[in-house]
């Protein structure tokens, strides 16, 4: 790679298979997650709000990705955001439309929810975030990153976190944790701890069908119900186990990840009510510039994932939003199930592995 940005890459997206595919149906939930601002547009002045909270600005004008850093990120979450942006904008050059957007790279959402008549929970019960670029591994013991990061990461290979058993557990850490894609693909019967934060994808998966609810409340008592079911019905823990990593497999595909972010982009950009400005101390960034000067692991991830040539089919087909009466019976069927679960439980151990009360 050369140091400077590339000047004869393409700027126009021209695709020689015009067909496309349906989106999975997870991507409807961006209809949802932007649902607050369709009403009253996204203004200069909400975008500035956000600036005590970011990390770094990201702008996208004519095709071109600018970056204003305001403070240090855990790791390396900001650099590989506008990485992974930057192969978005070389996927599908000049289909990107121009945008400003604030990110905060920390593992909580930190925009306090207002009054709202939105119906659907979103990233948290409280809060609102639009999801999918937080990293961060949830592991049953406390890693020292520095460390791990001085060792090149050898005790926390993502390999080494699919290794054969019938269950596994997700349990999220401070936030979402970027770990439960990994564990739901690993054909194991996942059970799946009842979070407080969303991941994009996981609001279209259903209990019992592609993992196994465990309350948060009572999970000593859930995991051992959970793990006497699967010893007595092997089969059909298989079956859990393989339908959620299927799921995975088949609908996170990479280029439905940058399917997911090029819609997501491309909708939050439809609801600002201003031009879009390069800041005076935002730097033009690309993956020339970016890659050239690392050295080591960065170096070798970058290579490995830079987009070689624009796509030769167009994104996916978004679908519509949801009509209200139908999510909220799917939201209704979801919460039904979880509670048929904690019903079979309970009565398989009355008044035992209870959490103690709060007084």
């Amino acid at each position: 790679m050369e140091q400077t940005c590339a000047t004869n890459y393409p700027v126009t997206f021209k695709p020689s298979n015009l067909s496309s595919t349906a989106c999975p149906e997870y991507f409807r939930w961006i209809h949802e997650d932007l649902r607050l601002w369709k009403s009253t547009g996204i203004s200069r002045a909400m975008v500035e709000r956000a600036k005590d909270y970011a990390h770094f600005r990201l702008v996208i004008v004519d095709g071109k990705v600018y970056a204003e850093k305001y403070k240090k990120a855990f790791h390396t979450r900001d650099v590989f955001t506008i990485w992974g942006i930057l192969q978005l904008l070389r996927l599908y050059p000049g289909k990107v439309p121009d945008l400003e957007l604030m990110f905060s790279c920390d593992d909580r959402p930190v925009i306090l929810k207002k009054t709202t008549k939105a119906q659907t929970p979103l990233q948290h019960h409280q809060y609102f975030n639009i999801v999918g670029m937080r990293m961060r591994w949830a592991l049953a013991e406390t890693k020292d990153w520095r460390a791990e990061s001085e060792q090149g990461y050898k005790n926390s290979k993502l390999e080494d976190q699919c290794t054969h058993s019938r269950y596994k557990i997700y349990i999220e850490g401070r936030g979402w944790s970027v770990s439960e894609k990994y564990i739901l693909a690993c054909d194991s019967m996942t059970l799946f701890i009842k979070p407080e934060y969303y991941g994009f994808f996981i609001r279209s998966m259903v209990p019992l069908q592609h993992y196994w609810p465990i309350s948060a409340r009572n999970k000593c008592r859930d995991i051992k119900f959970a793990v006497q079911w699967g010893n007595n019905h092997t089969d059909k823990a298989q079956a859990i186990g393989r339908a959620g990593s299927k799921f995975i497999q088949e609908n996170l595909r990479m280029e439905y990840v940058y399917d997911y972010m090029f819609h997501l982009l491309t909708e939050y950009a439809k609801l600002l009510k201003f031009k879009p400005r390069i800041p005076e101390a935002a730097v033009e960034v690309c993956s020339e510039t970016m890659a050239c000067p690392q050295r080591g692991l960065w170096k070798k991830f970058m290579e490995e994932t830079t987009v070689k040539f624009p796509s030769d089919t167009l994104p996916c087909t978004m679908p519509p939003p949801y009509e209200p009466r139908a999510l909220e019976a799917f939201l209704e069927r979801k919460e039904d199930i979880s509670r048929q679960v904690e019903m079979f439980e309970s009565k398989t151990f009355p008044g035992k592995f209870e959490s103690p009360k709060r007084s």
